[in-house]
């Protein structure tokens, strides 16, 4: 009996902070310069749904780039809008872009690890999100005249991961990719064999205690369930420098500890074509954990480390975005 009720207290403690946390979310959302919307379409017998954020400029008199932000496992795309602070929200309402946060199938995207490693329904079942996505840019292209040489994927963690895939697979739509958090899981590897160029840029937290830096096991939170392996984060970057023909001696620099108070200093590497300007970059954290680089510190650091304030990710992403296009 005081088990069922410590259960039950729980239980509405947790709710509470779910509604509490959603209030949030919601008001994150609805608060910008620009205009917000909630669109979906039926793939592949099932409805997507997504968030688009319109900038004030008219979108139907010029093509605009088009930012995709893919949300992590156990979140959607709502909780991006929140964990980046809006950060892409006021870029967008600034220098004139298109933010799309799509939702993936119960809270998972499908990101090219094996279905019995990843433990959810997008792997077990296969769901199509490289289709779907692929679909997005096309809805996106025909009824908000986005620009189709400038269309750019990032992500968190499960998000960042797909964002590796959909380089893989996309890379006729996909002009550059920034994945957060993650790197290229052991089972993409020898599949990915992209048509063309795509530019990378990777932040990577060298403390993250959910996916390794140094590559191996992906774990939970708790830590009690492991959700497939994954190359380190330097393995991955080798990967796009070969594939992009990049120089193999990187440009390196050490960012300004812009916060001193935050237990983290970023290092920049840079690999550059120097015949089309396709750049491969990783920033490497240490100190930092499974965080969005200046967003919100969405779980307590003793769970998933800290998050560094010396870099901003989302001007960091627009950044290198707005210099590539297809």
């Amino acid at each position: 009996m005081v088990k069922t009720k410590f259960k039950s207290q729980r239980k509405t403690k947790l709710t509470a902070f779910v509604i509490v946390l959603a209030g949030i979310i919601l008001m994150s959302f609805l608060e910008s310069d620009g205009s917000n919307h909630r669109d979906s379409f039926k793939h592949d017998s099932l409805r997507r749904t997504f968030k688009i954020h319109l900038p004030s400029i008219n979108y139907k008199s010029v093509r605009l780039p088009l930012v995709i932000v893919l949300h992590g496992r156990g979140g959607n795309g709502a909780s991006m809008i929140l964990i980046t602070r809006k950060g892409f929200n006021k870029l967008a309402d600034k220098d004139g872009f298109i933010v799309v946060y799509p939702d993936g199938i119960e809270l998972n995207w499908n990101d090219g690890r094996m279905d019995q490693e990843a433990n959810d329904r997008a792997h077990r079942e296969n769901i199509d999100d490289v289709g779907f996505i692929s679909a997005l840019i096309d809805f996106m292209i025909k009824n908000y005249n986005t620009d189709p040489k400038r269309v750019y994927i990032t992500g968190l963690s499960n998000g960042a991961i797909m964002s590796y895939r959909l380089a893989c697979e996309l890379s006729q739509k996909i002009a550059a990719i920034a994945p957060v958090d993650g790197n290229i899981p052991v089972s993409l590897f020898n599949e990915c064999f992209p048509s063309g160029s795509v530019s990378v840029l990777a932040i990577n937290n060298i403390n993250d205690p959910l996916v390794p830096f140094e590559g191996g096991e992906i774990y939970t939170s708790t830590r009690r369930l492991k959700l497939g392996k994954v190359l380190s984060a330097d393995e991955s970057i080798e990967f796009w420098v070969n594939r992009d023909k990049c120089s193999i001696t990187p440009v390196v620099t050490e960012e300004p500890d812009r916060d001193p108070g935050d237990g983290t200093r970023v290092t920049k590497k840079q690999y550059i074509n120097q015949i089309d300007g396709t750049e491969v970059v990783l920033y490497a954290i240490d100190g930092g954990g499974h965080t969005w680089p200046g967003g919100f510190q969405y779980e307590p650091s003793v769970i998933i480390g800290k998050t560094c304030r010396d870099i901003d990710a989302n001007e960091v992403i627009w950044s290198f975005f707005k210099r590539h296009n297809r």
